[in-house]
């Protein structure tokens, strides 16, 4: 067992609130109240109605999700979002505290962004000066550019990946945020990427790519499902007798083709 403020010490080491994007994004303390000790920990993407279940099943002493349980302010979105209301009331009734680390996360050593760079196999890693959420790094052989998107797709364990070819034939140097970070591409260009990973890229930024000549890979938001494994291997090297559940419960779209 585990003090929860030990616990919360340790994550804000590398994953400190300030790290969040200023402004809009919500990390910590979503719902309930802190707990003073902790055995169980139920880890997930996103805490909603269908996940409910193996939370009760589970009964954690502390639920911790990547993206915030409440996502604004909690008076407005408990105002407009009855669906959210009355899941936040139920969670509490229950009482099962839930915290998010979302940004932080993304940006903080260890976190979501270098997990997946490992993942990818990158080499000579770095982080740019004016996005401290992004990753860049190199392929240890250069793969042309669909050969890259099938390898990326296969590592990430995802069913599809969208590629607009438009740039350099062979790939090399790679950038990557993930989740929803296309606009991060001229950042990547600048820094002399031969391809910009991330997800959630509108029309618009799609065009501004192809017109810019520039190859983009846009990965479904959920490869992000690498907080779980991620969060657990920090957890466990905090204190190795915490019981943890990690559950993947976002389905990717159907494609038809």
């Amino acid at each position: 067992m585990m003090e929860m403020n030990d616990l919360l010490r340790k994550l804000a080491k590398n994953f400190p609130k300030r790290y969040a994007k200023a402004n809009h994004d919500f990390v910590g303390l979503m719902a309930g109240k802190r707990p003073e000790k902790i055995q169980k920990i139920f880890l997930c993407l996103d805490l909603d109605w269908e996940v409910l279940p193996k939370v009760k099943e589970f009964k954690p002493d502390v639920i911790i999700t990547h993206h915030p349980f409440i996502y604004g302010t909690r008076a407005r979105v408990l105002k407009y979002d009855e669906s959210k209301r009355l899941l936040v009331e139920e969670i509490e009734r229950l009482g099962y505290p839930v915290y998010s680390y979302h940004t932080n996360f993304d940006t903080g050593k260890g976190g979501m962004n270098d997990a997946l760079t490992s993942a990818l196999g990158l080499i000579n890693v770095y982080t740019p000066e004016k996005d401290p959420m992004m990753r860049i790094g190199e392929l240890k052989d250069a793969k042309e550019a669909s050969e890259f998107a099938k390898f990326a797709k296969t590592v990430f364990h995802v069913d599809y990946a969208l590629l607009i070819n438009s740039g350099a034939k062979n790939v090399k140097k790679v950038g990557i945020i993930g989740g929803g970070g296309s606009r991060g591409w001229r950042l990547a260009k600048d820094e002399g990427c031969d391809i910009y990973i991330s997800g959630d890229a509108p029309h618009h930024v799609r065009r501004e790519i192809v017109n810019a000549q520039y190859n983009y890979l846009d990965m479904p938001h959920e490869i992000e499902k690498i907080f779980m494994p991620t969060m657990k291997k920090i957890l466990l090297s905090y204190d190795p007798t915490l019981e943890i559940m990690e559950v993947d419960h976002e389905k990717l779209p159907k494609v038809i083709q």
